[in-house]
């Protein structure tokens, strides 16, 4: 049986659009790239990543942190308290989250050829699920086959979340595709599980790893549904 399953987290919406406004309101720098900036900020979100997630530090610190530390980059320092207000007023922006269009087609389409979907995602149970119900995820993925890192007790790209998924969704793992964002949670996670990976690559990110190369990549050139398409329409 084919499964697609999906991150959550700059796949299937574009978390850019929250970490834009969120910058506007509290730091009014158009000096500053915010493009860049994003994706500064998330290598320093994935550096401290699994220091949350095993408690050494707060969900808060690590949310400061990289804001932090993407921002010295333009030689700009803040202070606890802007990073507090930043981080505010991004979970208030992604309250109001949307699905992207080509995705929410992409759920059509698997849910149309009878797919098998789950999804995958790092983040604290409370925080990830606000997102799910937000984005509407329960009307194509059944709610046993939503696995979230805050509840597993380990995260992506640790090889045994992805075991786990197996186990429970029964998995043919040469059938099995993991569509992210993220090349080493997503992509290399995937590629040691023994998974097909399909890299959204909204940011023309690098490949990073020569053994661990993706499958099939998305870009702002290429649309998920012809990819997922020639994917299943041969076998159905």
């Amino acid at each position: 049986m084919t499964t697609i399953i999906f991150d959550v987290d700059d796949t299937l919406y574009d978390q850019l659009t929250p970490f834009q406004l969120a910058f506007e309101d509290v730091f009014h720098d158009p000096t500053i790239p915010i493009e860049e900036l994003f994706k500064y900020s998330r290598i320093y979100s994935d550096e401290v990543f699994q220091q949350t997630e095993d408690g050494l530090i707060s969900l808060l610190d690590m949310q400061i942190y990289r804001i932090r530390k993407a921002m010295e980059h333009y030689d700009r320092q803040i202070t606890d308290q802007e990073g507090t207000e930043f981080q505010k007023n991004y979970q208030y922006y992604q309250s109001q989250l949307q699905l992207d269009p080509d995705m929410k087609e992409a759920l059509d389409l698997c849910v149309q050829h009878k797919i098998q979907i789950g999804i995958i995602t790092n983040g604290p149970s409370k925080h990830q699920q606000k997102k799910i119900r937000q984005l509407e995820l329960k009307k194509w993925v059944p709610e046993k086959y939503i696995f979230v890192s805050g509840e597993l007790g380990i995260a992506k790209p640790d090889i045994r979340v992805f075991q786990q998924v197996e186990e429970v969704m029964d998995l043919d793992k040469a059938n099995t595709y993991y569509i992210g964002d993220s090349y080493p949670n997503d992509i290399i996670g995937a590629k040691r599980a023994g998974w097909q990976a399909i890299w959204v690559n909204r940011r023309n990110h690098p490949i990073l790893s020569e053994e661990y190369f993706p499958d099939y990549i998305i870009d702002c050139n290429t649309k998920i549904q012809q990819q997922l398409l020639a994917l299943i329409t041969p076998k159905n």
